[in-house]
């Protein structure tokens, strides 16, 4: 089986973000990267996938700058067998104009199944699958928590509030990844050294027209300090005033 792996490089969500000058992106200053979450299960499906039927190849595309390498090794030192950077340096927030990069580069390589995370933890926009599996013509399946593969028949999992549902679809297919699925694996040392030895493809990302811009990032403000008016009893209908006239609530 011939699984691609779309991945995205993003920061750490446990930092206190800062805005860069100009207001279009955040200040990386100090800020550490990773592969986005759901992105990780995804790579750890497909690997899994590939062990469990002794064959196949798994390889990792990312769009972006040279840094994105790093997050395509750590991939590599997982499991996966290749690597492809569609160089980009500019950021692009449109996801159907990531979706035309990445559809320009898998439309030809005969994969079996192409995965992404559910989501980037970043920016949460959750329509690149989406995007790609209409690029491609291929049947789609979002946000599975549960998946068999069957001869040419992919069986999927999709998790409901209070329900779930069961969805088949045949191969070849485009899948998006959600948690519980599967914990990515830590890269052993031995997987590191190995990964410094498989192939990275380095083409320019063919990105296609842009109708979603951002045009200005900004924090939330801050929140005002508490007030505490007064204790027991007594100070109830002093705060039912206050959540009705200030906070507008009640």
């Amino acid at each position: 089986m011939k699984i691609a792996v779309c991945i995205k490089r993003v920061p750490d969500q446990d930092v206190r973000f800062k805005i860069a000058v100009g207001g279009k992106s955040v200040d990386e200053t100090g800020l550490k990267f990773d592969m986005s979450d759901f992105d990780g299960y995804a790579v750890e499906v497909a690997i899994q996938l590939t062990e469990k039927a002794a064959a196949g190849e798994v390889t990792v595309v990312s769009v972006g700058p040279d840094a994105v390498q790093e997050t395509l090794r750590k991939a590599l030192s997982m499991g996966a067998h290749r690597a492809v950077q569609l160089k980009l340096d500019t950021p692009v927030h449109d996801g159907a104009a990531i979706a035309a990069a990445l559809a320009a580069e898998l439309q030809d390589g005969g994969y079996d199944l192409v995965l992404t995370g559910r989501m980037a933890v970043d920016t949460q926009n959750r329509s690149v699958g989406a995007h790609l599996a209409e690029r491609l013509g291929r049947p789609y399946i979002g946000a599975i928590s549960k998946l068999e593969v069957d001869g040419g028949t992919v069986k999927a999992r999709r998790e409901l509030e209070g329900a779930y549902e069961l969805v088949e679809c045949a191969l070849p297919a485009v899948l998006s990844i959600d948690e519980g699925i599967a914990r990515a694996r830590y890269p052993s040392l031995k997987g590191i050294m190995a990964a410094k030895k498989k192939p990275m493809d380095v083409r320019p990302a063919q990105i296609g027209a842009q109708h979603y811009v951002l045009d200005l990032l900004a924090l939330p403000p801050e929140r005002a300090a508490g007030r505490i008016i007064g204790e027991g009893p007594g100070a109830v209908p002093e705060l039912v005033r206050l959540l009705k006239e200030e906070a507008k609530v009640l």
